[in-house]
């Protein structure tokens, strides 16, 4: 227990007993636990967006270059004749 889950659970001890104070305490513990779980799934995903954008620059680039090609393969044949 961290010091204040400690000054918590005395508190709480005095109020509603030794057993729901513990019980609470835990709740809470596993709860912030579970948010700050969360929020590291979301900065890792952030993390991985820059990844995620490369691969987009890289594919569009990709789509051009075989554009342009298409074009200017229909360009030769058009204008050969």
């Amino acid at each position: 227990m961290h010091i204040a889950e400690i000054e918590l659970y005395e508190i709480l001890k005095a109020k509603v007993g030794e057993k729901e104070a513990k019980a609470l305490v835990e709740y809470i513990e596993t709860k912030v636990e579970r948010k700050l779980d969360e929020k590291k799934d979301i900065l890792a995903t952030k993390a991985d967006l820059a990844n995620v954008k490369a691969d987009i620059i890289k594919w569009m680039f990709l789509f051009w270059i075989g554009q342009l090609t298409s074009l200017m393969a229909i360009l030769q044949i058009f204008f050969r004749k």
